[in-house]
C-alpha cells in the first residue's frame, strides 16, 4: 500500500518527508499507520529500485544572487534541476524526492494489479488520472463486479436467516446490502463517466475516415 501511495502522490509533485508523512496521513485516513520509521526506508528502498529520485537541495550560498523563492518546495525543486536555483531558505539540507519515468509505469502496474482491488480501491482511484483510460475502465468494472457478488451474498445470508436472526441483526445486515447498491450506483457513474471520455479519445486517436481509393475513376 505504501508503494501506491507514495508513487501516487508523488507523480503529482515533488516532496520532501515530511510534507510527504502530511498528505500519506490525508490521503490514507487519521489512523494511518505511516510513520518516518516506515517511510524513509520505503524511500530509500524505492530510490535504489529507480522508482524515485532524490534531490538534495543545497544549503544557503549568501555568495550567489538573490532569486526570488516560488512558495512551492516542489516549484523550487523542479528550478533547482533546472540549474535555476542557487539557494534555498533555511540553514538545513533538505532531501525531495520525486518520481521516475520507471516509478510512473510501477504505478500503473500497481493500479492495475487486481490482487489490490479489495484493500486499495480507493487508494487506486485516487491516482486513476495517472493511468490509461483501459487500465481505469478495468479497475471499475473489476470493482462493479465484486460489488454485485458482495450484494448477491448479502441477499441471501438475510433470506437463508430470517427465520433465526432477530430484527436488530436483520436491520444491519439489510444496511449492509443497501449500501452496496448505492455503492453499485455509485460505481455505474463513473464508468458511464469514463465511458464517455474515452469515447472521443479513441475517435481521435482513429484520425480521420480513409477515402475508398479508385482506379482508372472506378471506384
Amino acid at each position: 500500500m505504501i508503494d501506491l501511495a507514495v508513487l501516487g502522490l508523488l507523480s503529482e509533485s515533488d516532496l520532501h518527508g515530511y510534507e510527504l508523512k502530511k498528505r500519506l496521513r490525508e490521503i490514507m485516513g487519521p489512523l494511518s499507520s505511516v510513520s518516518f520509521g516506515s517511510l524513509y526506508p520505503a524511500l530509500a528502498r524505492l530510490e535504489r529500485d529507480g522508482l524515485v529520485e532524490a534531490v538534495m537541495l543545497d544549503a544557503v550560498d549568501h555568495s550567489s544572487p538573490s532569486i526570488p523563492m516560488t512558495g512551492s518546495l516542489s516549484g523550487e525543486a523542479a528550478a533547482f534541476r533546472a540549474g535555476r536555483l542557487r539557494s534555498v531558505r533555511g540553514s538545513r539540507n533538505k532531501k525531495v524526492y520525486a518520481i521516475s519515468p520507471a516509478g510512473r509505469a510501477r504505478l500503473g502496474e500497481l493500479i492495475a494489479d487486481p490482487s489490490g482491488d479489495e484493500r486499495n480501491f480507493n487508494l487506486k482511484l485516487a491516482f486513476c488520472r495517472w493511468t490509461e483510460p483501459d487500465v481505469r475502465l478495468t479497475l471499475l468494472e473489476r470493482r462493479r463486479a465484486a460489488l454485485v457478488d458482495c450484494l448477491s451474498e448479502g441477499r441471501r445470508s438475510i433470506v437463508a436467516g430470517s427465520e433465526r436472526i432477530d430484527r436488530y441483526v436483520r436491520s444491519l445486515m439489510e444496511h449492509h446490502t443497501e449500501s452496496t447498491e448505492r455503492d453499485i450506483a455509485w460505481i455505474d457513474r463513473l464508468i458511464a463517466a469514463e465511458r464517455t471520455t474515452a469515447e472521443p479519445m479513441a475517435a481521435e486517436h482513429a484520425g480521420p475516415p480513409v477515402e475508398s481509393q479508385t482506379i482508372g475513376g472506378k471506384p
